[in-house]
Parts: C-alpha cells; sequence; structure tokens
C-alpha cells in the first residue's frame, strides 16, 4: 500500500481532537490586551507541503509554520476556518512563519489574545461578528427516535476505544468501536469530529437539544469501504441520530481588511529571538528488531515506542518523502532497507507540549525534526537536497471541461463538497477523497497537487497546460491505498467500445480522474527534480 510517511505515523498515534468555544472573547482587541514580548513575521519558504505545524507555547516560545492567515485567524480566535468569511482571495493560500517570545507561564486564553495582537498590529486586521448559514454537518434526533439509554444519575463518564488492525486483506474493512458511559452530547459531537475525519470535511453542529448523559456503543467502517459502513449510517442505526450536511445558521467571524504583507521585524530582531535549538529526543534507544516484529509506532504522553522501522521510513517520514520511491533518495546503502529497528524514546522538554489532561506529550509536530536530529546523532547521517533527473508529472491541458471562477472569491482546495453538498463517496467508498477546489488556476493547482494528492504525488508538479484562468472545480477519486488493496482487473475486453473503469470494483485513480473530471492531464516526464542526496551514515548506531 503506497502511504505517506507522515500519514503512517499519525494513523500510529490517533489523537481526538478537543473543540474550543466559538468566540472566548470578542475580536474587538481591549486596551490592555495581552502582547507578546518581541514577534519575527515572515513570509514562509516556499515548500511542496505546506502544512501548519506549531500554535501553542512551548517554554517561553511561540512558533508557527506555514500558517496560512486563515490559520492565524482561526487559533487566535477559537474558530473553525471554514467559519472564517469574506477576506482578499489569497487568505488561504499565502504562508507564514512567527516565531514570538513570552512568560513560561502564559496561559493558553492569553496566548490567544497575543495572536489577536500580533495579528492586528502586524497585518492590520480588523474583523467582525456575525451569524450566516454555513455547510455543517448537524446532529439530530432521527424521525424514528432515540435508540440510546439515558445514563444513570451520578455514573462516571467514560469511554472504551477498541478498534480492529488498519492493515487487514484486502476487501476485509477496518472498523472503530467505543462503548461510551454518561456521554453527553457535547462529548459526542467532539468524538465525531475527531475519529470521523475521514467521512466529516465541515465542522458538526449539535441540534439535538438533549441535556444529560447517554450510554451507548457505536461502531463503523474507520475508513470508506465497499462492503463497510460509514459513520453517518452508523450513527442512524446505533444511535437514532442523523448527522446530515446542511446550510446551519452559524456564528461567524467576517474579515473586514488584512495586509498581505506584514509590517517590518524590528531591527536587531534575529539576535534578540535567534532561532529555537533543533527537536531532539532526550534519551533514545536503539535495539535491532526481532525477526517477527510488527511495523508499528506508537505515542504515548511524551514518549515513542516503535518496533520494525527501516532507516528508509525513518528517512522518509522525517524528510516527508515517499518510502515506496527509490528516486527521492540518493546514494543510499542496501541496508537503509534492509535492517530494522525498535525505538524508544523521550522527547526532550522543548519539544513537549501540555496536552489537554495537562500533562506534556509530545509535539507531534516536531517528531520529523527530532528523528532528523537522532539519525545524525545516532547513525552519524549527512545529507543535502539537490535537483536530479527522476520521474516527475506534468499537468498538460487535454480538453478542459472546469468552470471559470467568481475572480473575487477565495483560492482554497478543501477536502469535502462542494456548494452542491453531493458526496459521491456515501454511494461508492472506493473513491475515498473529494476535493473542492474555488478560483483556482492550473499554475496554483499543480503546485499543491503534493499536499493534495497523498500516495500518488511526492514532487513538484510542472504546469504546461498554458490556461491562465482561473476555475472551480470538484475531484472525486480514490486513495492510492485504495486502489492497491483492489483485486486485480479482469482480462482486456476484446470489444475496443467496451467501457473503461480503473478497477472492477469502481475505482479510479487520480490520473484518470483529472483526465475525466477536469479535462487535464498528468504526464509522467524525465526531468530535474530535488531529492534528498546521503553523504554519509552509519550502519549501525552508536552505543545506548
Amino acid at each position: 500500500m503506497i502511504l505517506s510517511a507522515q500519514r503512517t505515523f499519525r494513523a500510529m498515534a490517533f489523537l481526538v481532537l478537543a473543540s474550543s468555544s466559538l468566540f472566548a472573547e470578542s475580536p474587538d482587541a481591549p486596551a490592555a490586551q495581552p502582547a507578546f514580548q518581541m514577534a519575527d513575521v515572515h513570509v514562509s519558504a516556499h515548500t511542496t507541503t505546506p502544512y501548519m505545524t506549531g500554535g501553542s507555547l512551548r517554554g517561553d516560545r511561540y512558533i508557527l509554520h506555514n500558517a496560512a492567515m486563515v490559520d492565524m485567524i482561526s487559533l487566535a480566535y477559537g474558530i473553525d476556518g471554514d467559519n472564517v468569511l469574506s477576506g482578499p482571495i489569497w487568505l488561504d493560500l499565502n504562508r507564514y512563519d512567527v516565531y514570538a517570545s513570552a512568560p513560561r507561564t502564559t496561559s493558553p486564553d492569553d496566548t490567544r489574545l497575543m495572536l489577536q495582537a500580533l495579528l492586528s498590529d502586524r497585518f492590520h486586521l480588523v474583523v467582525h461578528k456575525d451569524t450566516h448559514p454555513v455547510p455543517s454537518y448537524v446532529l439530530r434526533v432521527d424521525k424514528d427516535g432515540l435508540k440510546m439509554k439515558p445514563a444513570d444519575e451520578g455514573e462516571p463518564s467514560k469511554i472504551d476505544e477498541h478498534h480492529t488492525p488498519t492493515d487487514l486483506p484486502p476487501g476485509q474493512p477496518a472498523y472503530y468501536s467505543v462503548d461510551c458511559h454518561n456521554w453527553t452530547m457535547a462529548q459526542l459531537r467532539e468524538l465525531l469530529q475527531g475519529t470521523g475525519y475521514l467521512y466529516i470535511s465541515k465542522p458538526i453542529v449539535d441540534a439535538t437539544s438533549l441535556k444529560g448523559g447517554y450510554d451507548f456503543s457505536l461502531h463503523w467502517t474507520f475508513k470508506p469501504a465497499p462492503d463497510g459502513l460509514t459513520i453517518f449510517d452508523a450513527v442512524q442505526k446505533q444511535l437514532g441520530l442523523k448527522l446530515a450536511l446542511e446550510q446551519y445558521p452559524t456564528a461567524v467571524l467576517v474579515v473586514d481588511k488584512v495586509d498581505e504583507k506584514p509590517t517590518p521585524n524590528a531591527p536587531g530582531l534575529d539576535k534578540a529571538l535567534p532561532p529555537p535549538p533543533p527537536s531532539e529526543f532526550d534519551v533514545s534507544v536503539l535495539t535491532p528488531s526481532k525477526p517477527d516484529a510488527p511495523f508499528q509506532g506508537r505515542i504515548s504522553g511524551n514518549q515513542v515506542n516503535a518496533t520494525g522501522m527501516t532507516l528508509k521510513f525513518l528517512i522518509s517520514f522525517a524528510w516527508s518523502l515517499n518510502p515506496n520511491d527509490d528516486e527521492l533518495i540518493q546514494n543510499a546503502p542496501k541496508f537503509i532497507n534492509q535492517d530494522r529497528w525498535d525505538i524508544l524514546a523521550k522527547a526532550a522538554p522543548e519539544a513537549q507540549a501540555i496536552g489537554p489532561d495537562g500533562k506534556p506529550q509530545l509535539d507531534f509536530d516536531l517528531l520529523p525534526h527530532m528523528i532528523q536530529t537522532m539519525l545524525a546523532e545516532r547513525f552519524q547521517m549527512k545529507s543535502h537536497f539537490e535537483d536530479r533527473t527522476i520521474d516527475a508529472f506534468t499537468l498538460v491541458a487535454a480538453n478542459p471541461k472546469m468552470k471559470k471562477a467568481d475572480p473575487l472569491n477565495r483560492t482554497h482546495c478543501k477536502e469535502g463538497p462542494g456548494p452542491d453538498g453531493k458526496d459521491p463517496r456515501i454511494a461508492n467508498p472506493i473513491l475515498g477523497r473529494l476535493l473542492y477546489c474555488q478560483n483556482m488556476t492550473m499554475a496554483q493547482l499543480a503546485d499543491m497537487l503534493p499536499s493534495l494528492a497523498g500516495g500518488y504525488i511526492f514532487t513538484p508538479v510542472l504546469d504546461s497546460t498554458g490556461l491562465k484562468d482561473a476555475y472551480d472545480f470538484t475531484l472525486s477519486f480514490s486513495t492510492a491505498g485504495q486502489l492497491q488493496s483492489a483485486p486485480p482487473p479482469p482480462p482486456p475486453s476484446s470489444d475496443p467500445n467496451a467501457p473503461h473503469t480503473t478497477d472492477p470494483n469502481g475505482g479510479l485513480s487520480l490520473p484518470d480522474a483529472m483526465a475525466r473530471q477536469l479535462g487535464v492531464k498528468l504526464v509522467k516526464e524525465k526531468r530535474p527534480s530535488p531529492v534528498l542526496v546521503i553523504d554519509h551514515i552509519e550502519e549501525k548506531p552508536t552505543d545506548n
């Protein structure tokens, strides 16, 4: 199965997302609003994986990497990014880095207020609150009635989570299951939002009006599968609730004004606020894996426990490379894909964040950097990036069939249905990916494809379409993993007019989907593209 290393480790380190209050403070900055002591704000360096990281205070340093303006507004005001409306077309596209200092004792609420002050001061952001109909997954009591049992008063609130393995044979879906006791609708909403992310791309709104706690069990197919049970069907059949996408009146934040370019940093700031040292493990123990050791990893608090790891996988994860593409790691000795290692490591204090339970936990955003440091220290690894001629994708026009966009709309690509609300994944789960792109040029799409199409594209895409307009379009396709696990296709038909499908169970690859639905083709060709070159790496690590 072709999976990005980043997604593999994230699946190993499952976290339930906790929701925050919509507006804990007014967007109107008070006179005595807390502010960062010093702040370095600049445009992010270009990357093919523009994912935001950071967003919390570690020690006395607040760090944000690759944050779009809508990301920063969302963090500052405790609101889902989908509920940040209006603003210039670049609000979701341009990315910024923020390095700031604050007292170690600063609370999360004050940190958020400091970010509000920074956006006002450095970008001249002006916002106001309003209420608008927003696409949301609304949770209501089903017409056939509630199937959950009210909990006994005074019963402790608890949850038992369990799931089947995710690497089952083709055609056998993996299930995620929970048994909840004295669970409120607010807790259920958070649970569905966090664990159902492969189905749910918009915020969930609780419109049940149910009070108190309930006892219930819920299980569904962890990811869409042809013979699985969707989270929507599970909620309806097992709980007597309905979870449906609709336009729902929602508290929103409207962007009235914001500058694209931040004000300059203060002179001498680079010396007063130097970059933090490389993130690292406080302790790392490496031992050769046993022959039957499974390939798996787990993060518990501030510790990492992994078995069966090859150096190739660790390198791919640390530098966001495709572990299945040998061209992306050059000058690599054979042992990096042969020897396997078990790792038991503890994060250093500066690589820890405070979890929802108030206890220290590993900051997952820093894990790739921590592994880079471990490889350098324990395996004496030295490397650099350079352009070499390899197989890479080029985007060309075939028969464009996209709708020209309103040039005033914000430019973005998001997972989930477009304005029509249609979601082909529900009727045909093997179409596991659904992207809606708005006001997007082909040059912008080519630039974003490596981050939008995990498992398919891991190097920069060259736009050779010649198309200059911006478009709105929806793209529905199967994940690379779904196609890998599909049964082999039947022999080709002798009838030249027989309909073509990517595989017999209705799967559709990204290149085929783009050709059919957008009228543009992804063509593979030899051309220079960045690769990681290993200058030196030891076969055995230094002693524990």
